[in-house]
């Protein structure tokens, strides 16, 4: 009976969200446009199959990913995984960032394979690669923001264990960001842009969340509030950096070809 209620009760809540969208939509359609929209039913049954999807999904968040992140991370700090069987139930006196090279490692491929697999990403991936005929590779800029977000992912969960203060990672990566923005080819930079966040979304963003407040929550002397925050910071931020490397490095990668070949 409680799991029914629990399902209800987020249907409700996602009717309840999505209502406005569609009723700024259709008004605008009626209101304004006049004109009937072709496909009317398909459009209609396509809007509750969005809520069922959308209510599915924030189901599947609460019951898996947000548990599974959490769990992973205690699991990773845990003191008896960390120092060995003799140190369970013992408290730790001083964190040393080494010791969490697990941590770092899970971080750097959960980061890695979420977003291999955001849809966001695929499809601007796709889009990208017709727009310039074929010179942007859909692989190449999934891998390329891939390596992005997990490179930020693992600094972000070495920052939470160290418990740096967030902004100035933020800044240094920034002043990196103009930096490249100046030497990257002009094409990519907006394609750049927009990969930062692109990757931030469905797939990716609950279980780096999850990653991020089990981490404050588990590792000693850190505050939810205030260190569990900031991974999809990081998340947004390095693939700007990663995708403008790539088009660097493909861009001197076809200058020395050019120049071998005319040797």
């Amino acid at each position: 009976m409680n799991i029914l209620q629990e399902i209800f009760s987020v249907i409700a809540g996602t009717v309840t969200d999505v209502l406005p969208i569609a009723a700024i939509i259709f008004g605008f359609q009626f209101a304004v446009i006049r004109r009937i929209p072709p496909k009317l039913p398909q459009i209609l049954s396509g809007f509750i199959w969005v809520l069922v999807g959308l209510s599915l999904f924030l189901l599947g968040l609460e019951w898996c990913l947000f548990p599974l992140g959490r769990l992973m991370a205690e699991q990773l700090t845990d003191p008896a995984f960390i120092y060995g069987a003799e140190a369970a139930g013992t408290m730790v006196s001083g964190i040393d960032w080494k010791d969490y090279g697990w941590v770092y490692l899970f971080a750097f491929l959960i980061g890695f394979s979420t977003t291999i697999a955001e849809p966001s990403l695929i499809a601007v991936a796709i889009k990208a690669n017709e727009v310039s005929g074929g010179a942007i590779g859909v692989w190449g800029l999934r891998i390329a923001v891939a390596i992005g977000v997990a490179v930020g992912i693992s600094l972000g969960s070495y920052r939470i264990v160290v418990g740096d203060p967030i902004h100035w990672y933020i800044i240094v990566g920034y002043v990196v960001v103009v930096l490249q923005t100046s030497l990257a080819p002009k094409l990519i930079i907006p394609l750049a842009y927009d990969s930062g966040g692109v990757t931030t979304s469905t797939v990716t963003v609950p279980l780096v969340a999850a990653l991020g407040l089990g981490l404050s929550e588990t590792v000693p002397g850190r505050n939810p509030l205030i260190d569990g925050f900031g991974l999809i910071a990081f998340a947004s931020l390095f693939p700007i950096m990663s995708v403008m490397a790539y088009a660097q490095l493909s861009e001197f990668w076809a200058r020395w070809k050019m120049r071998k070949a005319s040797e």
